[in-house]
């Protein structure tokens, strides 16, 4: 399931590896489009736990690049 918050920040909840993989590539593919408009930030996408995700336009990653990373206690 992939939750709107803004246009800036997607969040994802999935409970099997297909749909983790296939929600995380849409979202990201959604999230790249406001990215590209703007032209001035990278995309974050990252993992809460096992089954949570976030995918944010991030002023931390340079333009034209997806970053990813954990949360410390994800077990990953």
């Amino acid at each position: 399931m992939i939750k709107r918050h803004s246009d800036v920040v997607l969040e994802i909840t999935a409970y099997d590896s297909h749909t983790v993989e296939n929600d995380l590539n849409a979202a990201v593919d959604m999230v790249r489009q406001y990215a590209m408009q703007e032209g001035r930030h990278g995309i974050m996408v990252t993992q809460h736990g096992y089954t949570s995700y976030t995918v944010a336009v991030s002023r931390d990653v340079p333009y034209g690049q997806t970053h990813e990373r954990r949360e410390p206690g994800t077990g990953r």
